[in-house]
């Protein structure tokens, strides 16, 4: 029975596989695809984390919702999963900074979620048989016509998430609670001009935008689909290719400007689905994953420099479809040995296919950041 007052919810895998439970956020039917987090902190940071865009999210930490939620903690302006699943849901959280409940935040953005299920199940099903496209209903109940519903959604090969996410118009980022967030001193001296920062966001992340303003940073973000020319007009110091959700590959736009600002001479830093299109953009390939990388503690490094690393990705870079002559690979998850990490050999262009913004998760790469702003500073005093 449940814990409080809920409905009874399904929840069915494409391959016909069913779980019943109970509802908690919105009522109603969701469909994407069903994958897993196994972090134990920062559900609310998952939640609305970009990223996620079409995704269904399996929490495999068996308590959801002990520290509520409040607005500090969003990654955006709000939840961008299509659905969440739990083992147990707490009703009445309990923290000082908790504003609202996880089922109500949920409910107020009308995002359905399924708990009182097998979560180690699932997780193991997935893991097993790669993530695929499930449905969360409460008004569906049976798993045929369910089933049926899941079999017509577009699988997330292919598919182009950024244009749901990206901002509509250009903004300049700021943050009046900035300093609440701040975890380590900024590489920016009183004597330092301010480096002006162009952002394309597929998806972006707020803590990113934090770290790069820590650092000293001017940050302008525009849309995913804006023009190499567009954004040169800005004069930036440097270019930032932002985490995102769906198929890189798919996001053609986005692989065409970055190929145009790489002849700029322009210092790139790309993270997580920024990686992805940098690698395209310097004519690599991109696969999908079996179930991705989700989660605080993903190892990651090369030559016995290791770093334990906050992730999220469906989809790699394939290693051997990289030049050689023009791009070195700086970093491997060590879990399964995928390219996580790589710079050009020529140019101030580099990518990590891992979270160095760190929020939830440790701070082994905020070095990234101080990376990135002493090649701006480099490429500066050349020029």
């Amino acid at each position: 029975m449940p814990l409080f007052d809920a409905q009874a919810a399904l929840l069915v895998l494409a391959d016909g596989t069913v779980f019943r439970g109970w509802s908690f956020g919105a009522t109603g039917t969701t469909i994407g695809e069903v994958v897993f987090n196994t972090g134990m902190t920062g559900y609310q940071e998952v939640l609305t984390d970009p990223s996620y865009c079409g995704q269904i999210v399996t929490f495999t930490y068996p308590e959801l919702g002990n520290t509520g939620v409040n607005p500090e903690d969003e990654e955006s302006s709000g939840p961008q999963v299509r659905g969440a699943i739990a083992r147990n849901i707490a009703s009445r959280p309990s923290n000082w900074r908790s504003t609202q409940s996880l089922p109500d935040y949920l409910k107020q953005h009308n995002i359905p979620g399924i708990y009182g299920l097998d979560t180690r199940a699932l997780t193991r099903k997935i893991r097993q048989f790669g993530a695929m496209n499930g449905g969360i209903s409460t008004e569906i109940l049976d798993p045929a016509e369910l089933l049926a519903q899941v079999k017509a959604a577009p699988s997330m090969a292919g598919l182009n998430l950024v244009r749901e996410v990206t901002t509509r118009k250009m903004y300049e980022w700021s943050d009046p609670t900035a300093s609440v967030w701040e975890f380590s001193p900024t590489a920016q001296s009183a004597q330092e001009e301010r480096l002006t920062v162009v952002a394309i966001d597929f998806g972006v992340k707020r803590n990113i935008l934090r770290r790069l303003a820590s650092y000293g940073c001017r940050v302008i973000v525009v849309p995913a689909n804006t023009s190499s020319e567009e954004i040169l007009k800005y004069n930036p110091d440097g270019i930032f290719l932002s985490n995102g959700p769906g198929d890189p590959s798919a996001v053609t736009e986005g692989i065409e400007t970055t190929k145009a600002l790489l002849s700029s001479q322009k210092p790139v830093f790309g993270i997580c689905m920024g990686h992805q299109i940098l690698g395209l953009s310097l004519g690599a390939e991109t696969f999908k994953l079996k179930f991705g990388h989700r989660g605080l503690n993903q190892p990651a490094g090369l030559r016995q420099k290791i770093e334990i690393t906050s992730q999220n990705h469906s989809f790699a870079i394939d290693p051997d479809s990289l030049s050689d002559d023009e791009v070195e690979i700086t970093h491997l998850n060590l879990n399964d040995r995928t390219l996580a990490g790589l710079r050009h050999k020529s140019l101030p262009v580099f990518s990590v296919q891992y979270h160095p913004e760190a929020s939830p998760g440790p701070h082994d790469a905020d070095y990234l950041f101080e990376q990135f702003v002493q090649a701006m500073r480099k490429a500066g005093a050349k020029s």
